[in-house]
């Protein structure tokens, strides 16, 4: 008689992370006017998929309002077929309900559409840290696009290939570097 054990699906990274470090610790604001709050509230709120950035260093969080105690939030996702967003916005609202507000309301946008530009100098520096290359440059504009430059998040060397445009997301590639050789996610220009 043959017997088989079934594996444990493997466990996304944000769950390992949360594993070895435990849950991300959440400051809830409790100074400030109520729109510094309620801000301050949604950025703690980090990508499930990059749980080393907030929404906010991601250029996720796009506009954050308060009106007669109402909260009204506004995100738009990193690409239109992002499967985060429901994630998202039911870690905002909670975030948000934390900092003592009732009524929070979260909308998704697609326009304007979401850009790397829009990712902050410490979300970039925190995605290397991670060892994941930030995106280099703007994001691309017309069908003509010049070489690209990816350096290592390891050794900071620019002797790098692509191995694949698509990498564990959708908007990440996978890159491996030539003078160490290990391989590395690297954040597409968007």
């Amino acid at each position: 008689m043959v017997t088989t054990t079934a594996r444990a699906p493997r466990p996304t990274r944000a769950e390992a992370l949360e594993a070895v470090l435990g849950p991300a610790p959440v400051a809830v604001p409790r100074e400030g006017t109520d729109l510094e709050r309620a801000r301050a509230a949604a950025s703690t709120v980090c990508d499930p998929e990059l749980p080393v950035l907030s929404i906010a260093d991601l250029g996720v969080l796009r506009d954050v309002r308060v009106d007669e105690g109402v909260v009204s939030v506004v995100i738009t996702p990193t690409y239109s077929g992002c499967p985060m967003m429901q994630i998202m916005e039911r870690d905002v609202a909670a975030a948000v309900r934390a900092a003592g507000f009732a009524e929070v309301r979260v909308r998704t946008t697609l326009t304007p559409a979401w850009t790397t530009d829009w990712i902050s100098a410490d979300g970039r520096r925190r995605l290397e840290e991670f060892g994941i290359a930030p995106p280099t440059g703007t994001r691309p504009v017309g069908p003509i696009q010049g070489g690209l430059h990816v350096r290592c998040p390891h050794c900071r060397s620019l002797n790098t290939r692509e191995i694949s445009r698509f990498g564990s997301t959708a908007c990440k590639a996978i890159y491996a570097c030539r003078a160490c050789g290990e391989p590395f996610d690297y954040f597409k220009a968007l």
